[in-house]
């Protein structure tokens, strides 16, 4: 259960991530616009954003994987029984 939420803040922060870098970058250009300190912010958010971006990714690739497993595993045993049927 905890892996699940894991997941979902780190879904939460790829849309959350962006944002608050927009409103900085906003907020720097009004303030200074000669000094672009938000590139700092920007270092600082992108490192777990991409982490982020990572585990989704991970957990995207496991869960569909499952999901062609299990779709697989259905054909393969519907199509045995209407094998026995017919014999």
């Amino acid at each position: 259960m905890m892996k699940v939420l894991v997941v979902w803040n780190d879904i939460k922060f790829l849309f959350i991530g962006p944002m608050i870098l927009a409103l900085l970058c906003v907020i720097n250009w009004m303030t200074s616009p000669g000094e672009w300190w938000v590139q700092w912010a920007a270092l600082g958010l992108g490192i777990p954003w991409v982490i982020c971006m990572i585990r989704v990714m991970r957990a995207t690739v496991i869960v569909g994987g499952l999901a062609a497993l299990i779709a697989a595993w259905m054909r393969r045993t519907q199509a045995g029984s209407k094998g026995r049927r017919n014999d």
